[in-house]
């Protein structure tokens, strides 16, 4: 091992090897094969269980992408990076969660009612 990977490997910089890229492409490329092929051979019983099982294949290729790619793991950059991806997960759950609940309850409380449409011209 030279003098510059010891250095790299001691501030906890990971290096990916072709071994890691190829077999980071080929997850990749087969996560993306297999949504296509539920959609355009549709053999799930209906469109909810496709889109259920299309949701789940994209969260795996996320995590295939920041392992394989990003190299992102508890021991890079001193875990800095892993609690960064923390940290926004729960922002975006946060930003989510409260759109959606803003979006159901201005749905819910802006909907004209029954007897309202009666009045109108």
């Amino acid at each position: 091992m030279s003098a510059h990977e010891d250095h790299s490997l001691e501030e906890g910089h990971m290096e990916g090897s072709l071994r890691d890229y190829v077999i980071g492409f080929v997850l990749s490329v087969i996560l993306t094969a297999v949504p296509f092929w539920l959609v355009m051979a549709r053999p799930l019983a209906s469109d909810g269980l496709t889109a259920l099982a299309i949701v789940g294949f994209a969260a795996v290729q996320i995590v295939v992408h920041m392992i394989f790619f990003l190299h992102m793991n508890g021991k890079s950059e001193g875990g800095w990076t892993m609690m960064a991806l923390i940290f926004t997960v729960i922002i975006v759950a946060i930003m989510l969660t409260g759109s959606l609940w803003v979006m159901y309850h201005l749905n819910h409380n802006m909907m004209p009612m029954p007897h309202d449409m009666s009045q109108m011209p």
